[in-house]
């Protein structure tokens, strides 16, 4: 098969319209980098092969006949019933690692073998079967409002061959969908498989742009989904508005959690929230917390903000220290005097010494010292007098 014609087949499981390489981008977020590509004995370590299909779905094959595979070739392989059509994603010694992080297990019954890489018949009946998934989809979609089943379906994948037909869908519930099958079979006389996704999965199969300006990270990078809780929100001092803490999918944002380790680690060096600070004028009480600044909040009410006084982690240990030792201080904030005779490092707020932070800096008025605002043009240029001529007193000096 040509180079053209594997572009097309691997548009098409990526769920183009197959007719232009360039109609829209491939999503290799799944894909695995093989770091041991470069070393030709791994090669040769094991004869699985990884072979991915539609909709980020993969599973491992055994190539028994011996066939010489690279990555990125479309093969034919064993299916229940009849074969179906992929590519091969991964090849080597990696492989096998990869299979242990899945949990595949290697009885008999699972193993499956390729077949051959792909022929021309086969390509023919791929791209027959694969012009029918949209309608299909629609049709089916009809179908399940008609029994009035709480469940979306979202997407179909038809087989390499033809005879079986894969229904993702969609369901915050069970489903009994046992009468659908029955119906969707007699419909499109093929073997129907219902298979469940979630609202993380949907989300990465359809792409958006997310609040942030770019590409949504499930559908660009992101190989695995991770849980997230609104624990996440409450380490980093994230209001927790539901609007805003949930994204196209209408779950938790997954980027909560790409910072929270670091929060977690600088939670660590500051001092506990539930101690309140004694002073000689009264008690105060955490308000809130600025963890990368370093600059705790405290108030004079427990329920709300009143005489707020903002002073940093260090402070905060030191007037501990004290209320453990019996002593009380008389403010919370240091005078100018303590600050020197403790040593207290001034805080130094950052400064532009070239202007560049500065939205204004282009609408400074850039005209001539000399007063003139009239643009001088090539052909209306005017040679300036000489102070001889102003006075009289002689002609000009060339």
């Amino acid at each position: 098969m040509d180079f053209e014609a594997n572009d097309k087949i691997r548009l098409r499981k990526k769920g183009c319209c197959g007719k232009d390489k360039n109609c829209c981008h491939e999503k290799n977020q799944l894909n695995v980098y093989d770091w041991l590509s470069d070393l030709p004995e791994a090669e040769k370590l094991t004869d699985f092969v990884e072979v991915q299909f539609k909709n980020t779905r993969k599973s491992y094959y055994l190539n028994s006949n011996g066939i010489s595979l690279e990555k990125g070739d479309i093969v034919a392989v064993e299916a229940s019933p009849g074969h179906d059509i992929g590519e091969v994603t991964l090849v080597g010694q990696l492989v096998l690692w990869q299979m242990k992080k899945t949990g595949f297990k290697f009885d008999s019954q699972n193993i499956k073998r390729v077949y051959r890489k792909v022929r021309p018949v086969d390509m023919q009946k791929y791209y027959e079967v694969k012009a029918k998934e949209h309608a299909t989809m629609l049709q089916a979609r009809k179908i399940a409002e008609d029994m009035n089943l709480e469940m979306k379906i979202g997407d179909v994948e038809y087989q390499g061959d033809g005879n079986k037909a894969i229904f993702y869908y969609i369901a915050n519930d069970r489903v009994d969908f046992r009468q659908l099958i029955k119906v969707l079979a007699e419909t499109f006389r093929v073997r129907i498989e219902m298979k469940q996704i979630g609202a993380r999965q949907e989300a990465g199969r359809i792409g958006g742009i997310g609040p942030c300006g770019r590409a949504l990270c499930c559908s660009t990078w992101m190989s695995n989904f991770v849980s997230v809780t609104t624990g996440a929100a409450r380490y980093q001092d994230i209001s927790l508005n539901p609007q805003k803490l949930a994204g196209q999918c209408a779950k938790l944002k997954c980027c909560l959690n790409y910072e929270v380790d670091a929060y977690v680690e600088s939670q660590k060096k500051m001092p506990s929230r539930e101690i309140p600070l004694e002073t000689t004028t009264g008690s105060y009480y955490l308000f809130k917390t600025d963890i990368l600044k370093g600059i705790m909040t405290y108030s004079t009410d427990k329920n709300f903000g009143a005489n707020l006084v903002s002073i940093p982690a260090q402070r905060v240990f030191e007037v501990i220290t004290m209320n453990k030792k019996g002593l009380k201080p008389e403010n919370l904030v240091l005078d100018e005097s303590d600050k020197e005779n403790k040593g207290t490092p001034q805080s130094k707020d950052f400064q532009d010494g070239v202007g560049e932070g500065s939205l204004t800096r282009f609408d400074k008025d850039n005209r001539q010292k000399n007063g003139s605002n009239v643009k001088r043009r090539p052909g209306n240029f005017q040679k300036k007098p000489n102070k001889r001529d102003i006075n009289g007193s002689g002609k000009n000096e060339q």
